[in-house]
């Protein structure tokens, strides 16, 4: 569960870093102004949509700050270089055709690693 008050400190956080009143935040991150001014006052919890266009819109935002504080932000995912002990991520092949409806197509895709970094992919 978010804490929704240290969410709030940690969404002004980003706000700030980034020189950005709530409102040219909302812009660019595409959603409307009031969302933001009733999520900063407590009146609304951020939706899981919410969380996703902060991150699509600003990669330097690690998620598990966002959640629950924990990492640093900004974080430095391009510069982390893994460790000898470090495995890289094993991909596997997967059939996808049986599973997509023919009348959609993929928007979106995320990798959440261990190390608690993502990668974003989309269409």
């Amino acid at each position: 569960m978010i804490n929704t008050e240290d969410f709030i400190k940690r969404l002004q956080k980003i706000i700030n870093h980034y020189g950005e009143s709530a409102s040219s935040f909302a812009e660019k991150i595409g959603v409307q102004r009031s969302s933001i001014s009733h999520i900063l006052s407590g009146r609304n919890k951020p939706s899981l949509d919410f969380i996703l266009k902060i991150l699509s819109h600003y990669p330097e935002v690690d998620l598990y700050w966002l959640f629950n504080g924990k990492g640093s932000f900004p974080s430095n995912i391009e510069n982390k270089e893994l460790k000898e002990t470090d495995t890289p991520p094993v991909l596997t092949e997967v059939n996808l055709n049986s599973e997509i409806d023919k009348n959609k197509s993929i928007e979106r895709i995320v990798i959440f690693y261990s190390d608690g970094s993502f990668k974003n992919f989309e269409n």
